[in-house]
């Protein structure tokens, strides 16, 4: 079942943040209830998870960013897609980005964009096969204080 988070989900989304990039789960401090607080509360900041038997097992993040240009229509950001490892190739994630894709929609977003940090050929046909395409722009990414 694909839906928004709700508050309740905080331990399981960190939990699968593992099969991400995380090495561990944060440990619980006011930054991180301000933090998820502020991500439910955000109605341009949407953390949809996909569930298996009452479990997280995929999810991804939807920002809808306001802009001012392309007839001031927004514009849809997508990061952390992930997969649990034990359910991945069961079109999950593809749910989640479909969903994302109805919510980019329903803001009149004029595009929907991602990034990956893989250049596994199966992750970007993943993507390929989801609609998205790799030749239209470039990325450029600058790390701060990491």
């Amino acid at each position: 079942m694909v839906r928004e988070a709700i508050k309740e989900d905080l331990q399981e989304v960190l939990k699968l943040y593992l099969f991400l990039h995380e090495k561990s789960i944060p440990e619980q401090s006011d930054c991180l209830s301000n933090t998820w607080k502020q991500i439910l509360e955000d109605e341009n900041h949407h953390l949809i998870v996909n569930e298996v038997d009452g479990k997280i097992v995929s999810s991804c993040v939807c920002i809808i960013i306001p802009n001012l240009t392309r007839n001031v229509r927004p514009y849809a950001f997508l990061e952390n897609i992930v997969t649990h490892a034990d359910f991945r190739g069961r079109g999950l994630a593809s749910e989640c980005l479909e969903y994302a894709r109805q919510i980019a929609v329903r803001c009149n977003c004029y595009k929907m964009m991602l990034l990956t940090g893989s250049s596994k050929k199966e992750v970007l046909d993943f993507y390929k096969n989801a609609g998205y395409n790799n030749t239209d722009k470039s990325a450029f990414i600058q790390w701060l204080n990491i």
